[in-house]
């Protein structure tokens, strides 16, 4: 059976006119799944009671409910989900003063392989459908309405996989997300974290207007090629061409992600060559001390990098400073419960 949220709005109204009604009901539908938190047809009554009686025949309003709930000493909350066909995604609900953001997974698992990443190890087991990443969103802001008075502000897709893999079930996702008749979240909190996949990049830039995080990691193909093998097919002159051909509104920024692995990619000359590398881009840095993660299934993993001294963060971020940039040094959040930068692998 069709699941409704699987269509974005456009998709909804083709649907609704090859059932012989017409477009408005789309909005219709539309606005009582997202706004109005609808889970049922039956439920729907601006739709005649004959239309909600073909839909429940034919079509489903998936929900995503965790098998289980972790929360961390710092209030990090990490849901599990186990899919139908038995595969587990989590995802991270980030308390800040205020506020919460969403980590949202896009994929059961990841194929890019980043050396540093727990997810990378599984491989790729298969993509999100646009209703599995959209209730992970759903089940998020129910969750916060009824255990906390802080709202959900901020999406970021830096969950299992790579959202640019997973591309038209993720840009459908982004569509629903931004629709003011859908979850209505505003674009500056939106964020999509990639590795690099610069076709992707180029072409999503076009359709949607969202925030953007560069894993970039190395400011050479030497050492990114060790850590981040996508390097090798989409080099980092390849990438960072690519980030000046995108289109960026006035005030916005692209944000690098920088994972700090002590003795491989955090001297005084990468330093500086990531401060020449991003010389006339628009970027803010983000540095990511690394988060050792310890696993069970993949024997040794964690173990061979380690995370740097803070006197060697802290030199890091400041010659990038003294070189004019933005540069921040994100406090890990959940590393207790496995809720870190490069900790989740589903389990």
């Amino acid at each position: 059976m069709l699941d409704l949220k699987d269509c974005d709005l456009e998709g909804l109204k083709k649907l609704f006119l090859e059932m012989g009604e017409p477009a408005y009901r789309a909005k219709q539908v539309f606005q009582a799944i997202y706004a109005q938190g609808k889970t049922d047809f039956e439920t729907i009554s601006p739709l005649p009671k004959s239309l909600r009686q073909r839909l429940s025949e034919v079509a489903i309003l998936s929900q995503l409910v965790p098998s289980q709930t972790l929360v961390s000493n710092d209030g990090t909350t990490k849901f599990l989900f186990t899919l139908k066909d038995g595969y587990c995604i989590e995802s991270v609900l980030i308390p800040h003063n205020g506020y919460y953001t969403l980590c949202v997974s896009t994929q059961v698992g990841c194929a890019q392989g980043c050396r540093f990443c727990l997810t990378g190890r599984l491989g790729l087991k298969r993509h999100l459908k646009t209703s599995e990443i959209i209730n992970q969103v759903i089940w998020a802001r129910s969750f916060l309405k009824r255990k906390h008075p802080w709202p959900l502000r901020n999406l970021v897709f830096m969950g299992m996989g790579e959202p640019l893999h997973n591309y038209q079930n993720v840009l459908r996702a982004i569509k629903i997300l931004l629709d003011p008749l859908g979850l209505n979240f505003s674009h500056r909190r939106l964020t999509i974290s990639t590795v690099g996949l610069v076709p992707q990049m180029l072409k999503m830039s076009q359709e949607v207007n969202i925030s953007w995080a560069i894993s970039l990691h190395a400011p050479d193909d030497d050492t990114r090629n060790l850590i981040v093998p996508v390097n090798k097919r989409y080099p980092l002159a390849t990438l960072i061409e690519a980030l000046k051909r995108m289109p960026l509104p006035p005030r916005k920024r692209f944000t690098i992600e920088y994972v700090m692995l002590k003795d491989i990619n955090t001297s005084k000359d990468h330093a500086l060559r990531l401060a020449y590398l991003l010389r006339n881009i628009p970027v803010k840095i983000n540095l990511i001390p690394y988060n050792p993660h310890f696993s069970t299934e993949f024997k040794g993993a964690g173990l061979e990098f380690e995370r740097p001294e803070e006197r060697e963060i802290l030199s890091f971020q400041q010659i990038l400073q003294n070189k004019g940039y933005t540069v921040t040094i994100r406090k890990s959040k959940g590393a207790d419960i496995g809720a870190a930068c490069g900790q989740l692998d589903g389990k």
